[in-house]
């Protein structure tokens, strides 16, 4: 009869997490704490600990965002991001994504990454590459961001979960940043040799008949010369002139108005305000970095202990969006209005709705559920990373799955070292094509070659998930031996 119940209970937290996921945005987490309520009123389970530190953390850090945004600084982050891939074009494929990786990790969200994606397209198109294989993986690996950033919305959500067991926030960056970037060159050297070139592929040359698309001009000469035709030159924004003297052959240079530079307006003040946030992040790693710099005060045994690093960053984030604010005379409404603060709510109650209701209904079946599956989760670890990029692939959310899923792995005694080399495993949120940013890849990309198709977990983006979370886990061991 009991294990006939947990199996209920279970059904109530699977059904909340799927409806939510059909409802979208702040649904997922209201769905969260819809099941809550079930738990507790019909089944009588003792409510479990709602994630307020993790939710205060999330609401400073999108108002810090916000406030950046509002000022510019986001629009300055991204000018930077786009000089440096379209100075880069040969290597655009290992650039891309590791500006991808490092300006979501000083931002924390991959929010900054929509903006970097025409940006992508342009450079790759320009220079004759094949878009897909610069778009695919910097889509990815700007997931691999979130869990290296220390202000990113599900490292709130674990550290809360880690400070118990006395891993901070320098062990786990000691562990997720080095394994993410060799994660992101390893994607890189897959996706440079996936997919067919741009003359070779059908979609590409039917949009080319059709007039939807014209050919780059590096690969103009060729193409004109499999066809038997004169050539002609194409602008990046798709109109074609005729030429009458034919380019070399392979020469791949581009014209003047070809190659100039994709320019991102900054609004003045905006670079104060994202070396303001910048520093605000770099001094909340300072502070986790070296515990003696934050004030102690004494434990209920009379112990002197640093202020947790939760309080820390909300302190801080919080101060940033208020310096920020200052300095820069931005109008608190303004700060209310931007795109992140919509994003961040939604994330914080998502995050606030799922983890109570994972909560409540681990706390209520340790012995009946969650001790043996906890110890299938130590007698095979890799379990855990498997566990994670699934549920993140279903409900798209990395703090909610963090809450879901760390406990159990906490509980069944998995070492802290090995949680979180396994963590990153969060990048199954591109399991399925249900995110922004593949969505505005697939549709910015003319040339067809970043796709969709019938089956849902097969796309574009599932080759360099899959190198990305193999690489990623397997690299985040290995550093995780060494360094514990």
């Amino acid at each position: 009869m009991e294990i006939a119940l947990v199996i209920i209970q279970a059904c109530v937290v699977i059904g909340a997490i799927v409806l939510g996921v059909r409802t979208g945005g702040i649904g997922l987490g209201l769905w969260g704490v819809v099941g809550t309520v079930i738990l507790v009123f019909v089944f009588r389970l003792p409510p479990g600990s709602p994630p307020i530190d993790a939710f205060f953390i999330i609401i400073a850090v999108i108002t810090a965002s916000s406030a950046m945004q509002a000022a510019g600084g986001i629009d300055y982050l991204v000018s930077i991001a786009s000089k440096i891939i379209q100075r880069n074009p040969r290597r655009l494929t290992y650039v891309a994504p590791l500006v991808a990786f490092v300006f979501t990790v000083l931002s924390g969200t991959s929010n900054i990454f929509f903006a970097l994606i025409p940006v992508i397209y342009e450079t790759a198109y320009r220079n004759g590459q094949r878009p897909e294989k610069a778009l695919a993986s910097s889509t990815v690996t700007s997931g691999l961001g979130i869990t290296a950033s220390p202000v990113s919305a599900a490292m709130a959500a674990y550290l809360v979960l880690m400070e118990s067991k006395g891993f901070g926030l320098p062990q786990v960056l000691a562990i997720t940043v080095p394994s993410a970037i060799v994660a992101c060159i390893v994607t890189s050297f897959v996706q440079q040799r996936v997919g067919k070139e741009l003359l070779a592929d059908p979609v590409f040359l039917k949009r080319v008949e059709a007039g939807t698309v014209q050919v780059p001009a590096p690969l103009e000469a060729r193409y004109q010369q499999s066809i038997g035709a004169a050539p002609a030159t194409a602008t990046a924004g798709g109109t074609t002139t005729a030429t009458t003297t034919k380019p070399p052959r392979g020469s791949g240079r581009l014209t003047k108005e070809e190659a100039s530079v994709i320019e991102h307006p900054v609004p003045p003040g905006g670079a104060t305000a994202a070396w303001i946030f910048v520093v605000g992040t770099l001094f909340v790693v300072l502070l986790g970095l070296f515990p003696s710099l934050r004030p102690a005060f004494p434990d209920a045994e009379g112990t002197p202990q640093p202020i947790p690093m939760a309080t820390v960053i909300e302190m801080v984030m919080f101060t940033v969006a208020l310096v920020i604010i200052l300095v820069r005379r931005v109008k608190p409404s303004l700060v209310v209005e931007q795109p992140l603060l919509r994003a961040g709510f939604v994330a914080a109650v998502a995050l606030f709705g799922i983890a109570w209701m994972a909560d409540t209904f681990i706390s209520a079946n340790q012995e009946t559920i969650i001790q043996p599956l906890g110890e299938l989760i130590k007698a095979n670890p890799l379990l855990l990373a498997v566990a994670l990029f699934v549920v993140a692939g279903l409900t798209t959310s990395q703090s909610a799955t963090t809450n879901t899923l760390v406990p159990i792995a906490l509980a069944a005694g998995l070492a802290p070292g090995v949680i979180t080399a396994m963590w990153p495993s969060l990048i199954g949120v591109w399991l399925f094509p249900a995110n922004g940013s593949q969505i505005a890849a697939v549709e910015t990309d003319r040339t067809g070659s970043t796709r969709l198709t019938q089956v849902p977990v097969w796309h574009s983006f599932t080759i360099p998930m899959l190198v990305s979370w193999v690489s990623v886990v397997l690299s985040g061991l290995l550093i995780q031996l060494v360094i514990h």
